[in-house]
């Protein structure tokens, strides 16, 4: 964002105009000595604009890799493999003065396992407003593109609007959620602004960041979890390797995800497919006291395990998981506090 440049042309013009009758008859000295007190004024008025509205400028858009390391191991728990993937994914990207694509991340797992927290944690540690930057866009399926009729419409929609913001700034960040639910095909508009272009219609899409949200694929994450589980090992044992490929096949295979044989997965444009892992009661406990922290309480756990008692678990028998993840924490917490 940038001051109007009008209103700088007319203030200079006004202040030149002043300044003229006053050193009309001294020295070129004194008159050298004002100009350098003008420009210094006008640069002064800039970067006051520049602190109090946001804009691409590094005061405002600047990656802190420390803080984003320390929210992932506080705040994000039972999902090792995420944790790792992201951290090292987004320094990597941020730490690239010269990246040959946007960074691509496509998240998959359950609901309430923290694919959206994490959008939100990679966001406020990159952007100064966090989500609320009027640089992060969010698009959700089901209220973005509800009518399939209007599929090719919404592809023109999507491209014109992150052309636009790209245009605007080049660190932009973009959130689809609920890819599962989205037009099979429609993620493929934005295909080009995902590939290895050094620039698109003079646009420049190489510093930008696209994150996927999806519970496609969560079967199969949720089997191998239980495969984990009933041979007695830890779930902190599974690797990337076990699950990434099984999760872009499954997606690229569901004729009911965003990803159906995309040419996002055949092209190898998706940088990581990231599996967030169902969570254990003990991970519903650590949610409950994390929550708590938030909300400025002292940890209970005598409550927390009292909210983490309260949710329903899978299988029936082993009890193994949670349905719904942590989702629904802070309502119960409402409810026991």
């Amino acid at each position: 964002m940038k001051p109007n440049r009008r209103h700088v042309l007319l203030l200079w013009m006004l202040l030149s105009s002043g300044v003229s009758e006053a050193i009309e008859p001294i020295s070129t000295t004194i008159a050298v000595g004002m100009a350098a007190t003008l420009t210094a004024f006008l640069a002064s008025y800039q970067n006051i604009f520049y602190y109090f509205h946001e804009c691409c400028r590094p005061e405002w858009i600047s990656f802190n890799k420390t803080g984003l390391e320390t929210d992932l191991e506080n705040k994000l728990f039972g999902q090792h493999i995420a944790s790792r993937i992201i951290l090292k994914a987004v320094s990597g990207f941020m730490g690239n003065e010269n990246p040959k694509k946007p960074l691509v991340l496509s998240l998959h797992g359950w609901t309430g396992t923290g694919k959206n927290f994490v959008s939100k944690l990679i966001a406020e540690n990159i952007y100064k407003e966090g989500m609320d930057s009027s640089f992060v866009h969010v698009f959700t399926s089901t209220l973005h593109f509800p009518h399939p009729s209007q599929y090719l419409t919404y592809k023109s929609q999507l491209q014109q609007w992150i052309k636009g913001n790209v245009s605007n700034c080049e660190r932009s960040m973009f959130i689809f959620d609920e890819m599962d639910k989205m037009h099979p095909g429609l993620i493929d508009s934005i295909k080009p602004y995902l590939d290895y272009y050094d620039k698109l219609d003079g646009v420049s899409y190489r510093k930008s960041i696209f994150i996927f949200l999806s519970n496609a694929g969560g079967d199969r994450i949720i089997q191998t979890a239980l495969d984990f589980w009933n041979a007695g090992r830890n779930r902190n044992e599974i690797e990337l390797k076990d699950l990434e490929t099984l999760i872009s096949l499954s997606v690229f295979n569901d004729n009911q995800s965003g990803f159906f044989h995309t040419s996002l997965i055949d092209k190898n444009l998706v940088d990581f497919f990231v599996p967030f892992l169902p969570l254990e009661y003990q991970h519903v406990v650590q949610c409950a006291l994390s929550e708590m922290k938030v909300r400025g309480h002292e940890p209970d756990f005598e409550v927390a395990h009292k909210v983490a008692k309260d949710l329903v678990y899978f299988p029936k028998s082993e009890r193994a998981f949670s349905v719904k993840g942590c989702k629904t924490i802070e309502s119960k917490l409402d409810y026991y506090t």
